[in-house]
């Protein structure tokens, strides 16, 4: 559930299909700048009604949906 989530939201603010998008895909990958990396980041928070205090070490897809889950849990 928090993967598809944060899926769909990367798709959008990066205008790319959903397809593209795999646990494993790498920020670099996806060519995501400091911008969009803020702008997902806020998506994220409202969706989940989280703080996100730190992205650093945070490479994948995978590495911010464990961060997601974290702290919803």
């Amino acid at each position: 559930m928090v993967f598809e989530k944060i899926r769909q939201i990367i798709a959008e603010k990066l205008e790319i299909p959903e397809e593209q998008i795999k646990e494993t895909t790498s920020f670099n990958d996806m060519q995501v700048d400091s911008l969009y990396m803020v702008e997902i980041m806020f998506s994220i928070e409202e969706m989940f009604g989280i703080t996100i205090d730190d992205a650093t070490g945070l490479l994948t897809v995978q590495d911010l949906c464990n961060y997601v889950e974290n702290k919803i849990a």
